[in-house]
């Protein structure tokens, strides 16, 4: 009989997920908890991962919730013993934490359009779009610094990054955005090869377009219908539809599975609906 490899089970791992408050990093601490790992929620708004840790509580699973800055290396070595201590040493890590700033984005996506008063390229802050960077690539490297020797230390562990269709193709008004997703999709590639042979895979997943806290002013209207630009992107999806947060999950605990993905390693995995197929012709 064949010995099928995925069977969903994370009992006795521990998996560090930051940017665990927002909504879909929240689905997949929801994943792993329903999958009996012990999951270690991180997130800035220290409120939104105590609440989703003590629904999950209440459920029988097993979440605590931390405050952690991924930008603060000290701050994040106090948050590693904590979890150290709580569950032991980290097996999966979900470098979830990223985003966007309003500083870092036009109002316009053609030069030519820019009217008096609204914000061209030229007008674009340079701390505005270093914040953007360093939220997204060293928001990654850092927690990988800190979680990663437990994994170095036993010769087994996992590293999934979250990249992004702005990785492939940059999209319009968000450079800064769009620049650091590509570096984290090259990050990937580097981490892997750098921990090949200690027995850590790295691989990433690159989520299409969601609703999401960050993005929902720009993709729907106060009314709830959706703008312009929600409009193109699903007129450029294939499936003609946003993702739900749950349409991650299958290919997040795929990728972390040692029996389904072992030989797995140093890749970005398109979750969108077609979108990266779609020449839009």
């Amino acid at each position: 009989m064949l010995d099928l490899p995925l069977n969903i089970d994370y009992t006795g791992k521990t998996v560090v997920i930051t940017g665990a408050g927002g909504v879909l990093c929240a689905e997949m601490v929801k994943a792993f908890a329903q999958s009996g790992a012990r999951v270690a929620a991180l997130d800035l708004n220290e409120d939104a991962v105590r609440r989703l840790a003590d629904e999950l509580k209440n459920e029988g699973l097993e979440c605590t919730g931390y405050k952690a800055n991924v930008l603060d290396a000290e701050a994040l070595e106090e948050v590693h013993k904590s979890v150290l201590a709580k569950y032991g040493p980290c097996d999966i890590l979900i470098n979830g934490a990223g985003g966007n700033n309003p500083k870092a984005t036009t109002d316009n996506e053609y030069q030519h359009e820019a009217r008096p008063g609204q914000k061209t390229f030229f007008e674009l802050d340079a701390a505005g779009v270093d914040f953007v960077f360093r939220l997204n690539f060293q928001g990654s490297l850092i927690p990988a610094q800190v979680f990663a020797k437990d994994m170095v230390e036993r010769q087994s562990g996992n590293i999934l990054n979250i990249s992004s269709m702005n990785a492939y193709t940059p999209l319009t008004k968000i450079p800064a955005y769009s620049g650091a997703k590509a570096a984290i999709s090259n990050f990937t590639q580097w981490l892997a090869v750098h921990f090949s042979k200690v027995g850590i895979r790295v691989n990433a997943i690159a989520p299409g377009f969601f609703l999401t806290d960050q993005n929902r002013a720009l993709l729907t209207n106060p009314d709830g219908s959706y703008t312009e630009r929600s409009h193109k992107i699903l007129r450029n999806t294939p499936m003609e539809k946003f993702g739900e947060p749950s349409d991650l999950v299958g290919t997040l605990l795929w990728l972390c599975d040692e029996g389904a993905a072992g030989f797995v390693n140093g890749i970005v995995v398109p979750v969108d609906g077609g979108f990266s197929a779609y020449s839009g012709v």
